[in-house]
């Protein structure tokens, strides 16, 4: 499958490949759509996939064959090989390609037993954010070049340097939802980088972690997204602002030159984000198939 990008560049508002996600704008975009589609169904990472610190296996490939090209629209759908399976078809074209895309999630869910279909589609960063809000998320970059930002206020400490866990794993099991009930357990299994926690009353109140890093395919360091949370009870206080803080200068002083990472639009990370500096790229947008007209 040789991609046209001719085709594909004028309809795509957002730097996103499929299967790896969001990248920036400059970043070798033919390169990596074409990498994706050769690794498809070989169960190999890519040397640069932030997804690989998780698992030996990739879990979700290109539908090589079942891509959709031409110069009004390019529907590239993936599989992902978790639990019952999930058709995604990612949308890169006008308005009208969305019921196309949904279609053809529909049909290949059906052919390869996959229990959901979804389309996934694209809008760039001054679209409104009414049109988005409850379906997607944005894209934010922080780019180092501008320096780490400012110091936190609040003291933090790393979790190897608590005394106990100091109630991190009752703090993991309430985040669940955020993904620290996963987290907890690679942890524990020393499989990832430092966790970064802020205490309240001697208790874990948040977190965020882990802190790591990647070089992309261009060959920058980029600081790879965390899970990031604290307890409802302890909003309010800096904490999260503290401990987004706290990551942003440990990512500068490992020489990170960049992060980008997605945050639900309109929710707590999303709003931080925003008081922090960072760029927006646009939203990803998911729904399921049956919802599309």
């Amino acid at each position: 499958m040789h991609f046209q990008w001719a085709w594909i560049e004028p309809v795509m508002p957002v730097p996103y490949v499929p299967t790896l996600g969001p990248v920036r704008w400059g970043d070798r975009l033919p390169d990596l759509f074409e990498a994706v589609v050769q690794t498809a169904g070989s169960g190999r990472f890519l040397t640069y996939d932030k997804d690989r610190r998780w698992s030996d296996t990739k879990a979700e490939r290109v539908l090589v064959d079942a891509i959709e090209h031409d110069q009004e629209q390019t529907l590239v759908p993936t599989l992902v090989e978790r639990g019952a399976g999930a058709v995604k078809v990612h949308v890169y074209g006008n308005p009208e390609a969305l019921t196309a895309g949904a279609d053809l999630a529909r049909r290949l869910a059906l052919a390869v037993g996959a229990a959901k279909a979804r389309v996934v589609w694209f809008c760039g960063p001054d679209d409104p954010e009414s049109d988005i809000r409850g379906v997607g998320t944005r894209v934010q970059l922080k780019d180092f070049k501008t320096g780490p930002g400012e110091p936190p206020r609040t003291p933090l400490q790393e979790y190897k340097e608590l005394t106990g866990e100091a109630g991190f794993g009752e703090f993991a099991q309430r985040m669940a939802p955020d993904g620290f009930a996963f987290l907890h357990e690679q942890m524990r299994a020393g499989s990832v980088g430092p966790v970064l926690i802020v205490l309240h009353e001697g208790r874990v109140a948040g977190a965020i972690g882990p802190m790591e890093t990647m070089t992309d395919a261009a060959g920058a360091l980029r600081l790879l997204p965390q899970y990031f949370g604290v307890l409802p009870e302890c909003r309010g206080h800096g904490y999260g602002r503290a401990l987004w803080r706290a990551a942003m200068h440990w990512g500068h002083q490992q020489g990170a030159d960049y992060q980008l990472l997605q945050t639900e639009v309109g929710g707590a990370s999303d709003g931080l984000c925003a008081a922090e500096g960072l760029r927006s790229l646009g939203f990803v947008n998911g729904m399921s198939a049956e919802r599309v007209p």
